[in-house]
C-alpha cells in the first residue's frame, strides 16, 4: 500500500475548513484538520506534514504566531507553510508573512485549481523524500547485515542500490528544473520563494545520497534529511 502523505489544515471557521477539504480531495492525501494555531502544534508533535496551509486571521494565537512556533522547532522548522487571508494590508502585509516563514501567501478567494497545484508540489516532494529515506535506511541495514555475520560489504550490491537512488532522484530533479523554472519566471513572490525552498530540498536530497558513497564515511541514516 502507498503511504499518503499528511496535509494540516489550520482555520478557525468550520466552513473553510470544509472547503479546503472540498477542493483538496482530489490529491487523495490524508487532510488533517486544526481550528486553532494551539490544536495546529498539538498535531505537530506526534505526526509529519508534507504541507501546512494556516489561515492567518485566528482567534488567540493567529497565523504568524502559530508559525513563528512552528519554525522554532526542530522536528517542524522545514515544513512548507502556505498563509490563507482574507485580508490584504498590502506589500507590508505580506512581506510579515514571509518572514514568519511561509513559502506561499494566498488571498482569498482564490483560485481552486491554482491552490492544489501548488499542494500537489509540496506533497510530491515529500513523497520523493520519503522513498529515498527508506531506501537509505534499507541499505544501513543491509550493510550492517553483512558486518553481523563477519563478511566484507558487497561493493556491487551497495554500488547497484546506490547507482538506483542516484537514477531515480535525478529523475525528480529533472522535473524539478521544469517546475522551478516557470516559478521563477513568475512575477509574484510567492512563486519565486516556493521555487527558491524547491531547489534547496533537492539539493539537501542530493547532498545526502552524495554521503552515501563510497568513502563518504558517516551513518547512511543519518545522513538523509528529514521528511521535510
Amino acid at each position: 500500500m502507498v503511504q499518503k502523505a499528511k496535509i494540516l489544515l489550520v482555520d478557525d471557521r468550520p466552513e473553510n475548513l470544509l472547503a479546503l477539504e472540498a477542493i483538496l480531495s482530489a490529491l487523495d492525501q490524508t487532510l488533517v484538520r486544526a481550528s486553532s494555531g494551539e490544536e495546529a502544534l498539538k498535531a505537530l508533535l506526534t505526526d509529519d506534514f508534507a504541507v501546512i496551509l494556516l489561515d492567518v486571521q485566528m482567534p488567540g494565537m493567529d497565523g504568524f504566531e502559530t508559525a513563528a512556533h512552528i519554525k522554532r522547532r526542530e522536528r517542524t522548522r522545514d515544513i512548507p507553510i502556505i498563509f490563507l487571508t482574507a485580508i490584504n494590508h498590502g506589500p507590508h502585509h505580506t512581506f510579515r508573512g514571509y518572514a514568519a516563514g511561509a513559502v506561499d501567501y494566498i488571498s482569498k478567494p482564490f483560485d481552486p485549481w491554482v491552490l492544489r497545484a501548488k499542494v500537489s508540489v509540496f506533497v510530491d516532494l515529500y513523497m520523493k523524500n520519503v522513498q529515498l529515506r527508506e531506501q537509505a535506511s534499507l541499505l544501513r541495514m543491509q550493510v550492517e547485515g553483512q558486518n553481523g555475520a563477519e563478511e566484507e560489504p558487497s561493493e556491487d550490491g551497495q554500488g547497484g542500490l546506490l547507482v538506483e537512488l542516484s537514477a531515480r532522484l535525478a529523475a525528480v530533479e529533472e522535473q524539478a528544473e521544469v517546475l522551478t523554472k516557470q516559478l521563477s519566471d513568475a512575477s509574484d513572490a510567492a512563486s519565486a520563494a516556493t521555487a527558491v525552498h524547491l531547489e534547496r530540498k533537492l539539493a539537501g536530497l542530493r547532498r545526502a545520497l552524495d554521503a552515501l558513497g563510497p568513502g563518504a564515511g558517516g551513518d547512511p541514516a543519518q545522513q538523509v534529511p528529514s521528511q521535510n
